[in-house]
C-alpha cells in the first residue's frame, strides 16, 4: 500500500512555526485580521497571473461582478489601515497561477503584515526578529549554517549587481526600465547565486522605481523605492514595502501596469477601485512586508522544499 504523502511531512515543525509566528505579534501588539480570498482584483503586478473564481449553479452568475482569488491580501488590508487600525497581521492561502517547483506551488500560505507610523527599516526589525524566533537564530542547509540572528546585513539592489554581476549602478537602472529580460536574468543568474554564498541572511534593498509599482520612491532619490527583499541561503523569504499612499500617483502606476500587461498579452485585471478610494481617504505613512511562510518553515526544518512542510502540493491531489 503507497504511504499517504502527508506522513511523510514535516507538519508538526509546520503547526509549531504558526504558533511561534501568531505569538511574535500578539506580543508586539499586532491584531490578527482575516480577509476574503474572493476578491474582485488579484492585483496587477506584471509578472503574477491568477486564477478566475467562478461560479457554478447559480442562473443570474454572468450578472454577477467577477472575483479572482487571491494572490495576496494587500488591498484589504490597507484598506483597513486607511480605516484607523493599527498594527495588523494575517497568515492566509494566497493563490498564484503558473507557480510550481522546489519553492512554488499555485496555492501557498502567505504571511503579511502592516505598521502605521512606520518605515521599511521598523518592518526589517520586525522581520529579522520574527526570522529568528521561528528558526532559532540559525539555517542549517546542505551542510552549511547560515546566520540570521539580528541584526541582518543591509545591500542596495545597485550594490548587489555591481558587486555580484559586474554591473555599474546606472546600467542596473536601465535594465531594470527598459530591458527586463537582461534586469532578470542577471539578477536569477548572477546576483541570487551570489547572495546564496553568504553565510549571513541579507535584506537588498532600494529596488529600482520600475520594479515596485506598489511601494513609495525613497525621498532624496526618487530612482529607487523603499522595495527590500530577505535572501537567507539563496531564498527570497519575503518582499517588502514603504508603502504608497499617494492615491493620484497609484492610479497613473495601475493604468501604466495595465496597458503592459495588455501589451505582453497577459490577462488585464480591473483597478480595485475602493482600495483607491481608501487611499485617497487617507492612509496613514506605513511600512508592510509579504512573507513566504512556507519557505520560511522549510528554511527552518534544513531544507529549501516548500514541498516537505506542505501537507499535499498540488501535484499530490
Amino acid at each position: 500500500m503507497t504511504t499517504p504523502p502527508s506522513l511523510g511531512k514535516l507538519l508538526v515543525e509546520r503547526a509549531r512555526a504558526l504558533d511561534s509566528a501568531r505569538a511574535f505579534f500578539a506580543s508586539r501588539g499586532y491584531l490578527e485580521v482575516e480577509t476574503p480570498i474572493a476578491i474582485p482584483s488579484p492585483g496587477l503586478d506584471l509578472h503574477l497571473d491568477a486564477f478566475e473564481a467562478v461560479p457554478t449553479g447559480i442562473h443570474d452568475a454572468a450578472a454577477k461582478p467577477k472575483r479572482f482569488l487571491s494572490t495576496s491580501p494587500e488591498y484589504q488590508m490597507k484598506r483597513l489601515l486607511a480605516a484607523g487600525h493599527g498594527r495588523i497581521f494575517q497568515i492566509t492561502r494566497a493563490f498564484r497561477a503558473g507557480e510550481d517547483g522546489e519553492r512554488h506551488n499555485p496555492e501557498f500560505t502567505i504571511l503579511e503584515f502592516y505598521r502605521p507610523h512606520a518605515g521599511v527599516e521598523a518592518v526589517m526589525r520586525d522581520t529579522e526578529q520574527l526570522v529568528a524566533r521561528v528558526t532559532g537564530g540559525f539555517v542549517t542547509i546542505d551542510g552549511r549554517t547560515i546566520d540570521v540572528r539580528p541584526p541582518l546585513q543591509r545591500m542596495t539592489l545597485l550594490e548587489a549587481f555591481e558587486r555580484f554581476a559586474s554591473t555599474a549602478p546606472d546600467e542596473t537602472l536601465r535594465l531594470a526600465e527598459h530591458d527586463e529580460d537582461t534586469f532578470f536574468q542577471k539578477l536569477a543568474f548572477e546576483v541570487e547565486p551570489g547572495l546564496a554564498t553568504l553565510d549571513r541572511g541579507v535584506f537588498v534593498t532600494e529596488y529600482p522605481a520600475s520594479q515596485a509599482s506598489l511601494a513609495r520612491k525613497k525621498p532624496g532619490d526618487p530612482r529607487v523605492a523603499e522595495r527590500f527583499e530577505l535572501y537567507v541561503a539563496g531564498v527570497e523569504l519575503c518582499n517588502g514595502f514603504g508603502e504608497l499612499t499617494d492615491a493620484a500617483e497609484q492610479r497613473v502606476r495601475f493604468l501604466r501596469d495595465q496597458a503592459e500587461r495588455a501589451t505582453r498579452k497577459k490577462p488585464v485585471y480591473p483597478i480595485d477601485e475602493r482600495f483607491l478610494e481608501a487611499l485617497a481617504r487617507g492612509m496613514p505613512a506605513s511600512g508592510g512586508n509579504a512573507i513566504g511562510f512556507d519557505r520560511l518553515v522549510a528554511l527552518a526544518c534544513g531544507t529549501r522544499s516548500i514541498a516537505s512542510v506542505i501537507a499535499f502540493t498540488d501535484s499530490e491531489l
